[in-house]
């Protein structure tokens, strides 16, 4: 491996040393891969008790739409933690990028690379899995038409917010600890692809067994191969420019077009 990259905070190397110095043990990394489900759970709950004050029949369901704009309450939670978890080791946020701007060209390139694998994962994942669950029958789809704020919301603010927070959590921060901790690079992907598999199943929450194991299901491909790839490239500006593309992709597909014709 390229000594330059070696040498960046949160390479194999440093956090191996902030292993044996115990600035890096089991907790929080576990707790980091599951905060996101229970974060997704409370941002729900809390759009749910805004319906509940206008006195809408179904506050639960009213609120699961808007989940691609609640998301950033999401984003911001683990963002905040994160920021405190890479303080405890004497480090910084923006270090799980592994920023370096001689290589910023060649990670912008990669990332529009990386664009067809993620679009081609998720649909994939969704096609496949929708026909094992739910049949000949057209599995729900996961994002809806809103309003015009919230359109524009979720096509401008949430899949930046949303493609770094996600990316930093899961692969920057949980991913490369777990594997130092575990010396198994493939047990800390199965507990990451597990958790970014479980979040999904989560977003939004329906209290439905076949939604929760379709998205479940969906996200799992995805959050396999990809972990994958980045413990061999340690790259983890690549993949948050492919993340945002493949989200802006699906709200405008999904959210704006459909809003748009009459």
């Amino acid at each position: 491996m390229n000594e330059s990259i070696t040498v960046m905070p949160n390479s194999r190397k440093k956090l191996q040393e902030s292993f044996k110095s115990g600035r890096i043990a089991w907790k929080w990394p576990v707790i980091i891969v599951f905060a996101r489900l229970v974060l997704a759970i409370l941002a729900q709950a809390l759009v749910a008790g805004f319906y509940i004050l206008i006195g809408h029949p179904t506050p639960w369901e009213a609120a699961a739409p808007w989940w691609i704009v609640y998301g950033t309450l999401i984003d911001i939670g683990c963002l905040v933690l994160l920021a405190r978890l890479m303080r405890r080791e004497g480090s910084r946020l923006f270090d799980l990028i592994s920023f370096q701007r001689q290589r910023l060209g060649r990670d912008l390139l990669v990332g529009i690379g990386f664009i067809p694998l993620f679009i081609i994962l998720a649909v994939g994942g969704g096609i496949t899995v929708g026909i094992l669950i739910y049949g000949a029958t057209p599995a729900p789809a996961t994002m809806v038409p809103l309003s015009l704020w919230g359109t524009l919301y979720s096509l401008t603010v949430w899949p930046l917010i949303w493609a770094f927070a996600e990316e930093m959590t899961y692969q920057g921060y949980a991913l490369p600890r777990l594997e130092v901790l575990s010396g198994r690079a493939w047990l800390a992907v199965i507990i990451v692809s597990f958790g970014w598999a479980l979040q999904h199943s989560a977003l939004p929450l329906m209290w439905d067994w076949r939604w929760a194991l379709y998205r479940f299901g969906s996200s799992l491909l995805i959050g396999i191969v990809l972990p994958i790839i980045y413990l061999r490239t340690r790259r983890l500006l690549p993949f948050i420019i492919a993340h945002w593309a493949a989200n802006f992709v699906s709200v405008l597909l999904t959210v704006v077009l459909p809003s748009m014709t009459p």
